[in-house]
Order: structure tokens, then C-alpha cells, then sequence
């Protein structure tokens, strides 16, 4: 099962002042966001943290399917769907589903057995 890309996404409460406190860690961002944007990605080598405003309740796991660690789309990889369909026969149940129904971007969540959300977001259509 290839999950893609690992971050974390936070929720946090001020954009500019995470942005500012993760760069004093040696984060960038992946792409300059638009002036005014409620969420960014950051990156220090391999490790990438989602900064996210208003947008989520809680911090999160996060696979992105057909991504690699620079938010560049990979070869190949395991589309949502399929991931999805494998959880379910396994049991889980998937929360805020988007996107499952198509070949294009699709998302879920799972919840691991503690309560934290685990988001599969796939920006990509399905491979072909």
C-alpha cells in the first residue's frame, strides 16, 4: 500500500506567526501561498509540515498519494480509491469522504484507535 507523501498538518490559530516560528527552524515554503492564504507548506529537507487556519479542529497525519517529499507527482502510485477500498474491507470507517466517486482528487479520514485524524489527500487523477 503506498500512502505517498508523509506530513503533518497543523491547525494553527495564526498563519504569519507559525510561518515565522517554523522558519526559525529552517522551514520554507514549497510554493510562495497568495498574499491572504489560510494554509501553506513548509519544508526543511525531507520534512514537511502543513500549516493550516481555520480549515481543521485538530493537527493531523497526512499521505498525500502521488507525491514525494518536494510536492512533485511521482511515477507511480496507489490511487485513494483503491486505499480506500482496501481500509474498508479491513474494517475501517472513513470519515469526510471527497472525491472517491471520480478518477480526479479524492480525500478521506480515518481515525487511528486514540482519536487522531489520519487524512489520505490525493491531488491527482487517478493513474491511468
Amino acid at each position: 500500500m503506498e500512502l505517498g507523501t508523509f506530513s503533518i498538518s497543523l491547525a494553527v490559530k495564526d498563519i504569519a506567526a507559525s510561518r515565522a516560528f517554523y522558519e526559525m527552524l529552517g522551514f520554507s515554503p514549497i510554493v510562495e501561498p497568495d498574499p491572504g492564504a489560510d494554509w501553506m507548506i513548509l519544508t526543511n529537507g525531507d520534512h514537511v509540515i502543513g500549516l493550516f487556519q481555520g480549515m481543521f479542529e485538530r493537527n493531523m497525519l497526512t499521505f498525500n498519494p502521488g507525491w514525494d517529499q518536494r510536492a512533485q507527482e511521482t511515477e507511480s502510485f496507489t490511487d485513494v480509491r483503491d486505499l480506500a477500498e482496501t481500509l474498508r474491507a479491513g474494517g475501517l470507517d472513513l470519515l469526510q469522504e471527497a472525491g472517491l466517486d471520480g478518477r480526479g482528487p479524492g480525500s478521506f479520514v480515518v481515525v487511528d484507535p486514540d482519536g487522531n485524524p489520519v487524512l489520505i489527500d490525493q491531488h491527482r487523477p487517478a493513474p491511468d
